[in-house]
């Protein structure tokens, strides 16, 4: 019998303002990845948004994580065909690496009879990824609070609100998550560290107590938004149009160019007043309207006969 496993991953929106690294929030906005056994060869298929920007050769993502978890396990399927059907714009905040990664994990775990625990394929995939942030999230969804111990991910989830949504604007470019640590200070102060620990503290304390009229303060940021700004035309036009037109806050999405709007009321209007700023900035971008995701990274097993 033959194997084929499909992982749906949801994307993730990160640091939320001040929880740079640690917090992150799933969207329901998804890709999905397949994995077949087959009699031979290597095939790597991209369908969806951005196919352009994702490799179909070997050094994909989503089968570098697979071909690690079959090299773990010590079982080499005799071919494989890996179908991505991306539903997440790539390299723009969203984490689209880290649903590629997981979904090669989670798949190809599947295939091997799952040896691998939940919290061992975090490990492995934050380890791949260098930051627990959109894995966690994207894995467990919900909005999660994570940090590396020696190697492993402790992490919890909350669930917001049932009515918070994110308007997520996107430009029409890409930023890489390289490109925006490079511009950010490798020290920092006591009073912004102080700064930084209390918003984020009052960001969690905010969501796992529905106070959700606390945003605006808690997700305040002295760590990387005000020098990664520098890098997106806009980006304090843009967050302030949100806020006017009705958003409880407003933060870059992961490293960026995206920015995310967190509200309950007036989605519609503040997507279009966010693309506006894009424009009078001289960038076209589109927006999404989006819900928290709370269930996480599924996969499902189908077996078939090799003929």
């Amino acid at each position: 019998m033959f194997g084929k496993a499909i992982a749906c991953v949801p994307a993730s929106t990160t640091n939320l303002g001040p929880g740079f690294d640690v917090l992150g929030l799933a969207l329901k906005l998804y890709s999905t990845v397949e994995i077949e056994e087959t009699d031979s060869g290597v095939r790597i298929i991209v369908h969806g948004v951005d196919q352009d920007k994702i490799p179909t050769s070997t050094d994909n993502l989503a089968f570098e994580s697979a071909n690690y978890i079959f090299q773990r396990v010590g079982y080499q399927p005799k071919g494989i065909k890996l179908t991505i059907t991306n539903g997440i714009p790539a390299i723009r905040g969203l984490g689209g690496s880290g649903t590629a990664i997981l979904g090669g994990l989670l798949s190809a775990n599947a295939i091997c009879g799952d040896p691998f625990s939940p919290d061992q394929i975090l490990d492995f995939a934050v380890e791949r990824e260098g930051h627990p942030d959109n894995i966690t999230a994207s894995l467990l969804g919900g909005l999660t609070v994570a940090v590396v111990d020696k190697k492993n991910v402790k992490a919890v989830k909350l669930s917001p609100p049932e009515d918070l949504r994110v308007v997520i604007a996107i430009p029409d470019y890409t930023l890489s998550t390289k490109e925006a640590r490079e511009v950010l200070p490798q020290n920092l102060d006591l009073k912004s560290a102080i700064y930084n620990v209390s918003r984020s503290s009052l960001l969690v304390a905010a969501v796992a107590t529905g106070k959700l009229d606390m945003l605006n303060v808690a997700m305040q940021d002295l760590l990387h938004q005000p020098h990664r700004a520098k890098l997106i035309p806009g980006f304090e036009d843009v967050c302030n149009s949100a806020i006017q037109a009705g958003a409880l806050s407003a933060a870059l999405s992961g490293a960026g160019p995206s920015i995310a709007a967190y509200c309950i009321t007036s989605e519609d209007q503040i997507a279009n007043v966010m693309i506006d700023a894009f424009a009078e900035n001289g960038l076209n971008a589109e927006a999404k309207i989006l819900e928290v995701d709370s269930a996480g990274a599924t996969v499902s097993l189908h077996l078939h006969s090799s003929d």
